[in-house]
């Protein structure tokens, strides 16, 4: 079983209760057992992350930092940091429903913690399939349904 932690560090109308947020990160790691922290942060510190680990000058929707530290007993799996404003943003832009959309990048920066990446188009296709039935065993649509970028819109792993 895993521990999610949440750091909420900006005020924001529109962010999930921590009870809901705890819940899709579960349903998307799945029986996986470790610690999962997900921080709600706002533009600038996103940018921040985004500059640092990415290179780009930015902020994004969703930025995972997945744990590999050799020698760690601890069951931790990493960080997952969720930029409010920009996901209010896009789901405004993608006329989508901005609790489908949380749920979305809750369950993306979780799959990257898993191992999951969109680098090329196999892996992409594997990713947002997984993520399109995990949403959907929830009650949402599929994310991707109506997205004409496709998975090049959601942020990276780091």
């Amino acid at each position: 079983m895993s521990q999610v932690l949440i750091q909420r560090r900006v005020a924001a109308a529109g962010i999930p209760a921590a009870s809901t947020l705890r819940q899709w990160a579960a349903r998307a790691l799945g029986a996986v057992a470790g610690d999962v922290t997900l921080r709600l942060v706002d533009e600038a510190e996103s940018r921040d992350l985004n500059q640092r680990y990415r290179g780009m000058d930015r902020p994004t929707n969703v930025l995972s930092f997945p744990y590999d530290i050799e020698g760690l007993d601890a069951p931790i799996l990493g960080d997952v940091v969720i930029c409010a404003a920009v996901v209010a943003r896009e789901a405004g832009e993608q006329g989508k429903a901005l609790r489908a959309h949380w749920a979305h990048m809750v369950v993306h920066g979780c799959l990257h913690l898993l191992g999951y990446d969109h680098e090329n188009d196999r892996d992409a296709t594997e990713m947002e399939t997984r993520e399109t039935r995990l949403l959907g065993e929830m009650g949402f649509g599929d994310p991707y349904a109506d997205d004409t970028v496709g998975h090049e819109a959601a942020s990276d792993e780091v």
